[in-house]
């Protein structure tokens, strides 16, 4: 078991680790949207670069951040069921999800993104407006790295509750 946990707790500072990071890439999003909206509202332009910018910033935010929010517990839920059982309910029903959902749907974006991504570094891809950002593909390889840190975090998540629902660890406390 000191395994497992030792896995588990890996895994988590990764993403840890990794969220913080993007904490970081979230502050230059909102620099980059005020220059654009400054530049927009009082200067009366605007730069096709600052606005793929914005997206490319939120994209690997969404991305890169996933498995941290699923590690903070911020994924939305609907806890009609959830909510009203015990400790070891809600570990079931984790348990369940990671493997029966999260798992399966991590493993297919990234194999159908890999190709994806890879199409796009082949070319080098990058914007097709005039101004934009050259590189695209970039932001493109961030599709599969995210769904690896979501699918990471997936499995602690299923080994965390999978200790829960043998008395070998406690639960996190919950937010409310």
């Amino acid at each position: 078991m000191n395994a497992i946990k030792w896995i588990s707790r890996s895994i988590d500072n990764i993403n840890e680790w990794v969220g913080r990071g993007v904490a970081w890439v979230t502050l230059g999003l909102v620099l980059v949207v005020f220059t654009d909206v400054v530049m927009r509202y009082l200067f009366n332009t605007s730069f096709v670069f600052t606005q793929e910018l914005e997206w490319h910033l939120f994209g690997f935010i969404f991305l890169i951040g996933a498995g941290y929010t699923l590690l903070h517990d911020g994924h939305v839920r609907v806890d009609i069921i959830y909510q009203r059982l015990g400790l070891k309910g809600r570990a079931w029903i984790n348990l369940c999800g990671v493997v029966l959902f999260l798992i399966p749907g991590c493993i297919m974006v990234m194999t159908t993104s890999w190709k994806f991504m890879a199409n796009s570094f082949a070319i080098l891809e990058g914007s097709p407006d005039p101004g934009g950002i050259p590189y695209r593909f970039v932001l493109k390889s961030c599709i599969p790295i995210g769904f690896t840190l979501l699918l990471l975090q997936g499995i602690s998540l299923g080994l965390h509750s999978f200790m829960q629902i043998l008395g070998i660890e406690e639960a996190k406390e919950e937010k409310s």
